[in-house]
């Protein structure tokens, strides 16, 4: 309701009756009142502004009373406001075809001015407690929305439909899982050379693409780790090869980071293997991975030349089909001895 206080709309196609009406809703308190003068010019008023209440005449040429209100509960837009039936036909039928049509309640003419009042004020009552539950759902749909948002911004989305189904993500293991980390070459002296807010700015476009493209490519964003970007493969939904998703994955970061300010060159590590995944805290909450899988793909990214995608052997055994490749030799990695890095490089052609 406006803070004029309650609208309504008196339709009749008598004047002098309108005018009666009128003049006994303002001596009840109701000073926001419009008239209309017949069914159509009553449907124009409803569909032109909010109204609170229609008082409406049955007896009316043109459009009667009955096809104005089935016209006004068959819209959408106008089936909540609640309509009283005004007429001089005070018998019973006409009595259910008004309600069963869906109005609000009925009077006879001449009515009577209690009655009146205590009819009006209670289909107003119910018209401010429907708008009071519309608004009330509006805002639980809003904050269900903006919760939604929040985990979708926390964890990955597997994580969150779990969440929703179960109430809960549990913890496990998780086989065959691609694991990528992609880093910024050289960041530490970047951010000591620039000012924060152009280091975070420009970290945030790099992250934005980088979200598109695992999105693009059925990956799932695990999280940042400082300039570290944290991605899976075929953890949390399926994906049919999630080490060749990650190789083009990785190729189109490194590509994406070189349109980018201030140009950067990053370097991606890929490893493939099981892992163990879960949610860590009670106020902040983080969806992490643990294991050799992600160790490996961590160190790997270490090793990789600025621009590269790089894998382990045993990882690159699964792609040799779909790229050519260049060895950089073998290299000592903490809990996994010595171990060959190949650079995944253009695709082969078919």
């Amino acid at each position: 309701m406006s803070e004029e206080g309650p609208k309504l709309l008196v339709v009749d196609d008598i004047e002098d009756n309108r005018y009666t009406l009128i003049r006994r809703l303002k001596r009840q308190g109701y000073d926001n009142v419009v008239e209309a003068e017949n069914g159509r010019q009553a449907l124009e008023r409803l569909r032109e502004g909010a109204f609170d209440l229609v008082l409406l005449d049955i007896m009316m040429p043109e459009m009667d009373g009955y096809e104005t209100l089935e016209t006004v509960k068959s819209d959408p837009a106008l089936r909540d406001i609640p309509v009283i039936m005004i007429s001089a036909i005070d018998e019973m039928e006409s009595v259910v075809k008004c309600i069963e049509l869906g109005a609000e309640d009925y009077l006879p003419k001449p009515f009577n001015r209690t009655l009146l009042r205590a009819r009006v004020g209670a289909s107003l009552e119910k018209k401010k407690l429907h708008d009071q539950e519309t608004f009330y759902l509006q805002q639980i749909e809003t904050e269900k929305r903006r919760a939604d948002d929040l985990l979708n911004a926390v964890f990955p989305p597997g994580a969150v439909r779990e969440l929703k189904e179960t109430n809960e993500v549990k913890p496990r293991r998780y086989e065959n899982v691609a694991v990528l980390f992609c880093d910024v070459v050289a960041f530490t002296s970047y951010c000591d050379k620039n000012a924060p807010e152009q280091v975070v700015a420009e970290l945030q476009d790099l992250t934005h693409a980088f979200e598109e493209i695992t999105e693009k490519e059925g990956l799932e964003k695990i999280k940042t780790i400082g300039d570290a970007f944290l991605a899976t493969g075929g953890l949390l939904q399926h994906l049919d090869e999630p080490i060749l998703g990650a190789v083009r994955c990785g190729h189109q970061m490194v590509a994406a980071a070189q349109t980018l300010e201030p140009f950067w060159e990053v370097r991606v590590g890929i490893h493939f293997g099981p892992v163990v995944a879960g949610i860590l805290g009670r106020r902040q909450f983080l969806f992490d991975l643990w294991g050799d899988t992600v160790n490996t793909a961590a160190r790997i990214a270490e090793y990789a030349p600025a621009s590269s995608v790089v894998l382990s052997n045993d990882g690159w055994y699964q792609i040799r089909n779909h790229f050519n490749g260049k060895s950089h030799g073998h290299v000592t990695l903490k809990g996994k001895g010595k171990v060959e890095l190949i650079e995944a490089l253009e695709t082969k052609a078919d």
